[in-house]
């Protein structure tokens, strides 16, 4: 009879909290403590049976040794985070360690079977076959791991397939084609899926005339061929073919009337809808070339209103036109070709941004690596002056594709990022974060040219000629609340319940102060309205903002009281009107927004374990001397502005001698002096 299952021990590391870290995602690793060269002996059985009996499950593995560091051939092709260390290593980095017996066989949910008569080891092989063999969710880390070796060793169409999605979804596109086409030659043309996959990952290194070959083969089955014709909808409308797009559109719809993405390419929402026309006989010399991102419909309402904003700043008139009377749109996931090229060599100048551009996924090439879909060749010809304005570097804790050293795609955008900087006349990052992350990836001769430049939206107050504060008892007694899911694993890690759970405690407390509703960008943010209410009982009101226009949304964040988001831009936009703001820190970027304002104390980690009661009593002090927390705001965003003015001021210099008035720089603000980290709070000012 086998005996019952017992656990590991866990155990949180003790952390000092008068000095807290920056928010991160709670990590934990698996302790082994070997003393005897039998443990070594015995290691590779305890990790083969981590794998197999937990297949989605994957952290550091530390493997603590007395003396002189182990000899872990046999064992590192069995786990992608193996590490050795001496046993009276600092291990504070980590909030949970789960101590493990090398001499363990382990079962699933971590449980420890303790057998009379251990099965004969796996080869390696035939334990990477029997990985792959196993039901429900693999770790993507672990499925790369065991799956590029097993590719040499027993090569198949299914399993380069499920290692080519792995890779995928770590954003290494380039080693996902190559494991596909290695497999090339016995995939047949009725395995639908092998060829939507490998054509989808084509587009993403633009290879896009292979690409077509393999999403037409994959049309020909009933069930793929939706998704197969959205994705070559997209194809031709990122190669400039809108009548194409909008045939494959319309075969999607036939083959599934009510496939989204296949609607919104055939109406012309999809990537930023069709240009709006232009006048009758516009004089391209006075227009401006503006490469951003342009979306439309139900998509993210803070890209909305970015393009919009970004006009506003550079054109601040008195009666400012962000038409195209004066602006000619270049949407930056579309290929830019010799023919637009040639349009934006005719413009007065080029300006790019704002927005988190510097970005390895949403909209994957191979030309840049970045989200403006650019060869080098045709950057370097652009002859007019061109401005980088309040672009971030938006890639998340854990998504290092651009820090890997030897990776593909970080030598591909550290290229295309000296050549745009280069090129630049003006080149401003929307926080300090951004512009260190940057300079990092540039030549010593190009990382002076880096300045910073806030987010435009961070001042909408200062932009609109006829924008007024609310007034005494104009405002709503309302919070509004905005949580992201788009990247939930990078956003959340496995601590999802927990934070949910955080965040019913902390909706229950506010509730009892104002009423609290859910601002929404997209409509996968519901998901948190979803969620609270089965999870905890909780129903909250819905304002849609994506279903909104830009003056709508304005309008909502300058009555509110107070906005709690996730989103970089559910904290910019209301902060810009003028509204007090707490962020739930997912992503590095609003972490940064928040230290460049000198105001860290806005912003709660997603994994704080007290992340209720914290954003309750925060919430409580704003909402308790409102008037003190919007003249607080004000006073932030008078810095932000004055760095702004003379950002514009150099910025016009370059662009000719016909800067609108507003520009005229303000009081002298370099970017040293901006408010930043070590920044001191005015006496007058007032925080939580």
């Amino acid at each position: 009879m086998t005996p019952p299952a017992q656990h590991p021990v866990q155990h949180a590391v003790q952390h000092d909290t008068r000095h807290p870290a920056p928010p991160r995602k709670r990590r934990t690793a698996f302790v082994c403590r070997v003393h005897a060269p039998q443990g070594y002996e015995t290691l590779p059985a305890l990790l083969r049976s981590l794998a197999l009996s937990n297949p989605a499950v994957c952290e550091d593995f530390l493997v603590l040794h007395a003396g002189a560091p182990p000899a872990l051939d046999a064992a590192r092709p069995l786990h992608p985070r193996l590490h050795s260390r001496p046993l009276d290593a600092d291990l504070s980095g980590y909030d949970t360690l789960v101590e493990l017996e090398a001499h363990w066989t382990l079962a699933p949910e971590l449980a420890v079977q303790r057998t009379p008569a251990p099965a004969p080891p796996l080869a390696d092989t035939d334990f990477r076959a029997a990985y792959f063999r196993l039901k429900g969710a693999k770790h993507p880390e672990l499925t790369v791991h065991l799956g590029l070796p097993l590719l040499t060793e027993r090569p198949s169409v299914d399993l380069a397939r499920t290692v080519a999605l792995a890779l995928r979804e770590q954003g290494r596109y380039e080693e996902a084609v190559e494991a596909l086409s290695g497999v090339l030659e016995r995939a047949g043309a009725d395995q639908p899926r092998f060829h939507e996959t490998l054509g989808s990952l084509l587009v993403a290194v633009s290879r896009y005339a292979e690409a077509e070959t393999h999403l037409l083969l994959a049309t020909a089955s009933p069930e793929v061929a939706p998704k197969a014709f959205s994705q070559l909808a997209r194809l031709a409308w990122l190669r400039g073919e809108e009548a194409a797009a909008r045939e494959y559109a319309a075969d999607g719809l036939d083959a599934e009337p009510v496939n989204r993405a296949c609607r919104a390419y055939f109406t012309g929402e999809a990537g930023g809808g069709h240009p709006p026309e232009e006048p009758e006989h516009p004089s391209p010399g006075e227009q401006f070339a503006h490469a951003a991102l342009y979306a439309t419909g139900q998509e993210n309402a803070g890209d909305k209103l970015l393009p919009e904003a970004v006009r506003l700043c550079v054109h601040p008139d008195s009666a400012p036109d962000t038409g195209p009377a004066r602006w000619h749109p270049v949407p930056v996931h579309r290929l830019f070709d010799e023919r637009a090229l040639a349009e934006v060599n005719a413009r007065r100048g080029l300006v790019v941004g704002g927005g988190g551009l510097f970005l390895p996924d949403t909209m994957p090439n191979g030309h840049s690596a970045w989200q403006w879909n650019i060869p080098d060749a045709l950057l370097e010809r652009i002859t007019v002056p061109l401005a980088v304005f309040a672009v971030g570097y938006n890639v998340f804790d854990g998504q290092g594709v651009f820090e890997q050293d030897g990776a593909p795609r970080r030598a591909r955008f550290r290229r295309s990022l000296a050549t745009l900087t280069e090129r630049a006349a003006f080149f401003g990052l929307r926080n300090h974060g951004s512009v260190e992350k940057v300079r990092e990836l540039l030549p010593p001769h190009l990382r002076e040219k880096v300045r910073y430049q806030p987010c435009p939206t961070t001042v909408f107050r200062k932009l609109l000629p006829d924008w007024s504060d609310p007034g005494s008892g104009e405002r709503t007694d309302t919070v509004h609340i905005n949580c992201a899911y788009d990247r939930a694993t990078l956003r959340f890690g496995q601590g999802y319940g927990h934070f949910l759970a955080e965040m019913a405690k902390a909706v229950r407390a506010l509730g009892g102060l104002a009423e609290v509703r859910c601002a929404p960008h997209t409509p996968a943010d519901e998901r948190f309205v979803h969620d609270l209410r089965r999870e905890h009982g909780i129903a909250l009101p819905v304002d849609p903002l994506y279903d909104r226009s830009n003056t709508e949304v304005r309008a909502l964040f300058r009555r509110t009281k107070l906005v709690i988001g996730m989103r970089g831009h559910a904290g910019m936009i209301p902060f810009g009107c003028g509204t007090p703001i707490l962020s739930l820190v997912s992503h590095p970027k609003l972490g940064y927004f928040l230290s460049d304002i000198d105001r860290p104390e806005w912003g709660i980690s997603v994994h704080e374990p007290r992340l209720g009661a914290l954003l309750a009593e925060r919430a409580g002090a704003l909402l308790a001397d409102h008037a003190a927390a919007v003249a607080d705001v004000h006073d932030r965003q008078e810095l932000l502005w004055r760095l702004t003015r003379e950002n514009l001021g150099a910025l016009h210099r370059d662009f000719g001698p016909t800067a609108p008035a507003g520009a005229v720089p303000g009081p002298r603000l370099t970017a040293e002096a901006a408010p930043g980290p070590a920044a001191r709070r005015p006496a007058s000012a007032t925080g939580v």
